[in-house]
């Protein structure tokens, strides 16, 4: 009686000193502690239920703490005490328990203890009550994890337990589910047909299930293996039944029957189609299909009149969701692929473009949004349905390449320069153009200075080759050119480069020295520019280099207006240095 005594006083010594490591942060303290605890339950099996409220606070102070791994110990650890403790009657509690602890870190210990639980269920499962749910995520976790021997024995038991459970379908359906993705086709065939009998013998999957099994059916991926499971889920309706899921299931058998160049079954299937749903827009397309297959004008020329309007439905409903940017985007792409069903005229080509322009605009902007490059997913859209189209024509093309541009860069699309290659060979691209698509190349998160310097380059082109150079916007061109082929600050230049960047200030000369309207601030710019490259070159021991390309900068000094005398003393004072 005394030893029994002093066993439960070191108990609860042990259990405070626990709580008093926790509050410190000690947690290997705490874990001692706590594992002496447990190991005194065998003889104080009336202590279970305090060490277990205790592993339960312990998990939630580490968790609000954020120490998520110290979290899921106590979690683990109170799932191992409940159990140990008894299994049959708190397995829920200790299912509860380890799959708060895999959450918050998934640890080996904690797969393992989970498939232990499970296992040792499985093991009494004709001894104790259990959830279907619980049933269901047994299987799955076996299924799941290679015991499919296991997990498949264990579904064909279930259903005796639950024989009167309006639920039982999930059973089957998880079973059927299975059965499919282990390639077990013959085994699922057999249990859809069991389904379909009892499904006229009074025992019907209830409708939710009944939606989920046609999911299923209709998940498959060549059009004749589809075809055989569309089948045996026309099988589910009565002939005569309307329901728009079978006039869904129609419209894709009858899909599936066009790409065998089966037309004869494609026209049933569409012709039942129209019986459940001959309101549907895409009943109307697989008709407008057949029709155009067997030549059928008046029926074409009825169907593009819908298109035409249907296509407008979606447009004014784009221009309604002001609000919600993935609504308006997704309407104007369904008013584009609308409009492809009707005649290629040069009014409908407008209005393709102008659907793909607003979608495109919208999508740009929901991904300019995002806080990172990895997370701009809208961006990626455009690429699927952007084409570059002849946009030296055309301001929607324009504007199109320059969505379709802006795309690619920020997605780091290694396609980019393939895709700008048609573009640096349309002889009638305009200079603004050219200089959007300089800004976008440097744009964060994107850098691309080679495309930047080469629209930079073809932008100057196009500016000498006007018969009356606009001064102002020519040496805002030049400014970037020479800012992104000459960085600031760098002394160790690749002699070509220092090459190139001369042309570029000899081409400035050449224009200033033709007009008056140059402005001086860029003018004393690019003075300081060179001056400033040739001070670098002198630091480095390159005293040739610096002599020319201070001269260079004394050039422009000459061209310079209100602004001479004040530099000519600051030139004047370095030159004596």
């Amino acid at each position: 009686v005394h030893r029994a005594d002093v066993e439960k006083s070191l108990f609860k010594v042990l259990s405070y000193q626990a709580e008093s490591a926790v509050a410190q942060g000690d947690f290997q303290k705490a874990v001692m502690c706590v594992q002496r605890c447990k190991d005194m339950l065998m003889k104080l099996p009336k202590e279970t239920c305090y060490l277990s409220i205790l592993c339960y606070n312990f998990g939630v102070e580490t968790y609000e703490r954020k120490r998520y791994e110290q979290s899921s110990f106590w979690l683990r650890l109170l799932a191992t005490t409940y159990f140990e403790w008894d299994c049959s009657l708190y397995v829920d509690k200790a299912l509860k328990a380890i799959n708060l602890a895999n959450q918050e870190n998934l640890h080996p210990a904690g797969f393992f203890l989970k498939v232990k639980i499970l296992l040792k269920t499985l093991a009494e499962f004709t001894h104790f009550e259990m959830s279907l749910d619980f049933c269901l995520n047994t299987a799955k976790l076996l299924l799941e994890h290679g015991r499919e021997s296991v997990g498949f024995d264990f579904l064909k038991s279930v259903p005796e337990r639950f024989e009167s459970s309006p639920h039982l379908g999930k059973i089957t359906l998880l079973h059927i589910e299975f059965l499919l993705q282990n390639k077990r086709e013959l085994l699922a065939k057999q249990k859809i047909e069991e389904v379909i009998i009892g499904h006229y013998t009074g025992k019907q999957l209830l409708p939710e299930a009944l939606n989920q099994l046609h999911i299923i059916l209709w998940d498959r991926k060549s059009y004749s293996e589809a075809l055989h499971w569309y089948n045996y889920s026309v099988s589910f309706y009565t002939p005569g039944q309307i329901d728009q899921n079978l006039a869904k299931l129609q419209r894709n058998m009858a899909s599936c029957y066009l790409h065998l160049k089966q037309i004869d079954k494609a026209k049933e299937a569409v012709k039942q189609a129209e019986r459940c749903d001959p309101n549907s827009i895409f009943t109307k397309f697989s008709v407008y299909k057949i029709a155009v297959l067997e030549n059928d004008t008046d029926k074409v020329q009825i169907l593009i009149l819908v298109s035409i309007f249907v296509s407008l439905l979606a447009w004014n409903l784009a221009v309604q969701f002001k609000d919600s940017p993935e609504k308006m985007r997704d309407f104007f792409v369904l008013s584009y692929k609308l409009s492809q069903f009707c005649p290629s005229d040069k009014a409908v080509l407008i209005a393709q473009k102008t659907c793909l322009l607003m979608a495109a605009a919208v999508d740009l902007e929901m991904g300019r949004q995002q806080v990172t490059p990895s997370e701009q997913v809208g961006l990626s859209a455009l690429m699927v349905f952007l084409p570059v189209g002849n946009f030296a024509k055309d301001p929607t093309d324009t504007l199109l390449l320059l969505y379709e541009f802006e795309a690619r860069s920020k997605l780091n699309d290694p396609t980019l320069h393939n895709l700008m290659e048609s573009v640096w060979e349309q002889p009638q691209i305009e200079i603004k153009t050219l200089e959007i698509i300089a800004s976008l190349a440097m744009e964060p998160p994107a850098r691309y200075p080679v495309l930047c310097k080469k629209a930079l380059k073809s932008a100057l082109n196009l500016h000498r080759k006007e018969a009356v150079i606009d001064a102002v916007k020519f040496s805002k061109c030049l400014h970037s050119l020479i800012n992104i082929s000459l960085p600031s600050g760098l002394t160790d230049l690749d002699t070509c480069v220092l090459q190139e960047v001369w042309d570029y200030f000899e081409d400035a000369l050449s224009v200033i020295s033709s007009t008056d309207a140059y402005p001086e601030m860029e003018i004393l710019w690019l003075m300081t520019r060179a001056w400033n490259t040739g001070i670098f070159q002198y630091t480095v021991g390159k005293y040739k280099e610096a002599e020319q390309w201070c001269g260079l900068g004394m050039r422009f000094l000459n061209h310079l207006g209100s602004l001479k005398k004040t530099y000519e003393g600051h030139v004047s004072v370095h030159r004596g240095i």
